[in-house]
């Protein structure tokens, strides 16, 4: 007598795909293949609204979890984990896009990968320990209702030194001058916009705002789930303003206080600003506004010429100082 045949794991998976039509491996039924159960990896995808897709390796296929916000490296912090339908072992190596109107159209690509070690598993419970380059460390999945999970990490944080997100920052403000600076090297030159100032909090591929007085504040729609994909998993405050730039709204980035778990208002300017240009922030609705250092005069003159309001002088050396005005920053009317 012939064995009797198991469910199709992959039925789900390829009932949502057409194989002519996304680069996405689909294999056709079959027997699954045989592997050692301890592969995992951590796809970041850019979907409809930016998530981390979480796959273990399980009897033949890998068993997935969309996380919204990624997977946690403080222990007091749990995320979000939605199961999804099991994924053929040859997606631990996909990456690419996925075209639109396809099922989970937009680009993946491999946030992590390594491999890992069950420690138990349930239809309710999974508890692995995870050894990835970004990621490693035990964690535990467990089941809210129906689809939704939640993910917890057991260990102590990944770094221990590592501060939250600030809840509020009040933007450091200018005095103004009748004139620039006499140390024109000592300082780098801004264009002032003449716009509205937010202070934007990026944490797990989202975006909240606050304004000059550091309460909550809106920003145009859509501009804080897209800025929030362009840093994806990696936290950072940022300091700007709204403003018009040929006749479009556009959020212009003039400063980076936190990154990646560590406080930067006591770096000096210069610092602060070369790192927030090697975070290649550029795009339709926001753009990183030039500094420009000891070049006093040019921009001066080319403020006039665009008609802008103003030229704001900071001296290089100068920490961050929220919430009051500063000798350190000099505002110059045009």
């Amino acid at each position: 007598m012939a064995a009797k045949k198991g469910p199709d794991r992959l039925a789900e998976y390829r009932g949502k795909r057409a194989a002519s039509k996304t680069p996405e491996p689909v294999p056709s039924e079959g027997p699954l293949p045989e592997g050692d159960d301890d592969t995992f990896v951590i796809q970041e995808h850019h979907a409809r609204s930016l998530h981390w897709d979480l796959r273990l390796e399980r009897g033949g296929v890998l068993v997935s979890w969309a996380v919204p916000k990624g997977v946690p490296a403080d222990p007091k912090t749990n995320h979000l984990a939605v199961h999804t339908e099991d994924h053929p072992l040859e997606y631990a190596s996909f990456e690419g896009d996925i075209p639109k109107g396809e099922y989970g159209a937009g680009q993946m690509t491999i946030w992590d990968r390594g491999t890992y070690e069950t420690e138990k598993w349930s239809d309710r419970e999974v508890k692995v320990v995870l050894h990835g380059t970004r990621v490693s460390g035990r964690y535990v999945l467990f089941r809210t209702g129906g689809k939704n999970w939640m993910i917890h990490r057991m260990d102590p944080p990944a770094d221990p030194d590592a501060e939250p997100v600030p809840e509020s920052v009040r933007p450091m403000l200018p005095e103004e001058r009748d004139r620039l600076p006499r140390d024109r090297a000592g300082h780098a030159y801004e264009f002032a916009w003449g716009g509205r100032r937010l202070i934007a909090y990026v944490e797990g591929g989202r975006t909240r705002f606050t304004d000059a007085r550091g309460r909550a504040a809106g920003g145009p729609a859509g501009l804080g789930s897209r800025l929030g994909a362009a840093l994806g998993a990696r936290p950072a405050v940022l300091d700007g303003e709204l403003a018009e730039v040929e006749g479009r709204e556009t959020y212009l980035l003039s400063d980076l206080l936190y990154l990646d778990g560590r406080s930067l208002l006591d770096a000096p300017y210069e610092e602060r600003r070369e790192r927030l240009d090697g975070l290649e922030l550029n795009a339709a609705r926001w753009q990183t506004s030039p500094w420009y250092p000891g070049e006093a005069d040019a921009v001066r003159d080319a403020a006039r010429e665009q008609g802008l309001p103003g030229v704001l002088a900071k001296r290089l050396d100068s920490p961050y100082e929220p919430g009051g005005r500063s000798a350190a920053w000099r505002y110059v009317r045009v």
